[in-house]
């Protein structure tokens, strides 16, 4: 009974220990409201949403006035706001001339040579002068060859215009003069020249001369880097004609053939001498004509000449 009472005792100081702790503690809580009391406005319909207005979001108009700048016109640069226009035109002007706009020029002497063969010694000559830029050129071709103590065999000048077609190719229109033989003749050139794939120089073209004669001509050339001064390079050209031209010595179809290989040293990549073979012949009636007349219809000789360029 002692130890009961001491329990009863215990609980009773806990009870008042936890009702001093929180002054609300046996309160009731208020019962709750019905549902009705507690929402007045429950089961009231909710008033229809108003009708969208076309209007809505625009900004109305304002009583103070404002400013709208302008577009800058289409031609506008910031940098003539800060250092003015006329200042910046010559910057430009100079910006454009350094990347697509300069005007070049270059004479280029690819042979000018001494040939010893059989016989009567002889020399060639071979080469171009071009002023223009990228794309528009205006050329001038020289070639022709001949005996070191007579006058010459074969002279020829073109004066063309070269335009550019494509990274590696050019289109080239103009005229052709024949010095010699005699008699002269001029011929309208429409040719094609460039760079092939695997480096091969290539060039073609198509000659109507004054007295309705069609030549043609191709040639190739391709230069082997022995050395970074030592280069050999081995060239090929091939002249046709479409009607026999007893006059110039050249018959119908293929007319003769130019074959030559040249080692050259650059002292300088604008000069270098070289040594080199070279072998032409005549094919078909052309060889017939040139045997009529005494000639030879085929000659192989040894070349000594120079290359330059400026």
């Amino acid at each position: 009974m002692k130890s009961l009472a001491l329990v009863l005792a215990v609980a009773l100081a806990a009870r008042a220990s936890l009702a001093a702790e929180d002054p609300h503690a046996n309160h009731k809580m208020p019962a709750a409201k019905p549902a009705a009391e507690a929402d007045a406005h429950a089961n009231h319909a909710a008033p229809e949403k108003p009708a969208e207005d076309p209007h809505a979001g625009h900004a109305g108009a304002s009583n103070t006035t404002t400013s709208v700048q302008a577009p800058p016109p289409p031609n506008d640069h910031a940098a003539d706001r800060i250092f003015g226009a006329e200042a910046m035109a010559a910057s430009r002007e100079m910006l454009h001339h350094e990347h697509g706009a300069h005007v070049f020029s270059k004479v280029m002497i690819d042979t000018l040579e001494y040939t010893a063969q059989r016989g009567q010694d002889g020399m060639r000559w071979q080469g171009e002068a071009w002023f223009g830029g990228d794309i528009n050129r205006a050329v001038v071709k020289t070639e022709g060859e001949g005996e070191i103590s007579g006058p010459a065999h074969h002279a020829e000048v073109q004066a063309l215009y070269s335009r550019a077609i494509g990274p590696y190719f050019d289109l080239q229109a103009g005229l052709r003069h024949d010095i010699k033989p005699s008699p002269s003749r001029t011929y309208a050139v429409l040719g094609l020249e460039g760079l092939a794939p695997y480096w091969f120089e290539v060039g073609a073209g198509a000659f109507v001369s004054d007295k309705g004669d069609l030549l043609a001509r191709a040639e190739a050339s391709y230069e082997q880097l022995i050395t970074q001064r030592v280069i050999l390079e081995p060239r090929a050209e091939l002249n046709f004609s479409a009607q026999a031209m007893p006059a110039q010595r050249i018959g119908k179809g293929l007319s003769d053939i130019e074959l030559g290989l040249r080692m050259r040293y650059e002292v300088r990549r604008e000069f270098a001498p070289y040594v080199g073979i070279t072998y032409s012949r005549k094919i078909g009636a052309s060889a017939d004509l040139a045997r009529a007349a005494g000639d030879d219809a085929g000659e192989t000789g040894v070349v000594v000449g120079i290359r330059a360029w400026f």
